[in-house]
């Protein structure tokens, strides 16, 4: 009964939630189309929207650990679903991202995802992808913000296991940027496919900077080793144990 009744909720807020994705998007349009300002901060009000709608509805409660990074650095995060993406816009100033190119079809999303200068990339062609998001991020250097890449290039469920790609390397060599690692648990009670939102803390963790300068060897083994052992942390921290599922 229990969890038919958190399952309703979630449906709920669900709903509520890509209506007002839609309402805000309509809102906050005219502004974002004279100004990218205006794309900034429709996005922040609608995650900041999501975040406390999650928790009134359903219970799921959300944090912000650690420094949130400013200016033109390079966010190498780890990525369990949608509510991850939900927090980095809520908090970072200028985010973009590295995006899979079909994402930019999809109504409301795609056209502020474009506007505030995410990078879409054809993940299907691994080698062109890679040069195609260089040239592109390169394009728009001049206009500082917080480039996100997820290292592993998509969602990763609790407990999966899942290599690091080239592609985060590669932007660090190139832009030769601080690279803010960034942990999270989020996957816990909001996972990659389903209805159910489940009651907790879902925490975004900021981890210390990687300097710019090292090889992109030692740059991958770091920045690996620290985004999962801080994962693992916070997801133990919320009662996960990778054995039990």
């Amino acid at each position: 009964m229990v969890h038919a009744w958190q399952w309703l909720l979630s449906l709920v807020f669900i709903v509520q939630m890509y209506l007002m994705m839609l309402l805000m998007g309509i809102a906050f349009a005219p502004w974002a189309l004279v100004d990218r300002r205006g794309a900034f901060a429709g996005i922040r009000t609608y995650c900041r929207w999501v975040r406390w709608s999650a928790r009134w509805i359903t219970g799921l409660r959300s944090e912000i650990r650690g420094p949130v990074p400013e200016g033109g650095v390079l966010v190498a995060a780890k990525h369990q679903s949608f509510f991850d993406i939900i927090l980095l816009c809520s908090v970072l100033p200028r985010p973009k991202f590295i995006m899979k190119k079909q994402l930019v079809r999809a109504p409301v999303l795609g056209w502020f995802a474009l506007r505030i200068g995410c990078v879409p990339v054809d993940r299907g062609k691994r080698g062109a992808a890679i040069t195609k998001m260089l040239k592109d991020v390169a394009a728009g250097h001049a206009e500082p913000g917080q480039l996100i890449i997820y290292p592993q290039g998509t969602r990763v469920a609790p407990g999966a296991e899942m290599p690091y790609k080239a592609g985060s390397g590669a932007l660090y060599k190139q832009l030769e940027q601080t690279c803010i690692p960034a942990a999270t648990n989020v996957g816990l009670f909001w996972p990659k496919a389903g209805i159910l939102r489940s009651r907790g803390l879902a925490v975004m963790e900021f981890l210390p900077p990687i300097a710019p300068g090292l090889s992109t060897d030692a740059f991958m083994a770091r920045l690996e080793t620290e985004v999962e052992t801080a994962s693992h942390a916070l997801m133990a921290e919320a009662g996960f144990r990778k054995e039990e599922r």
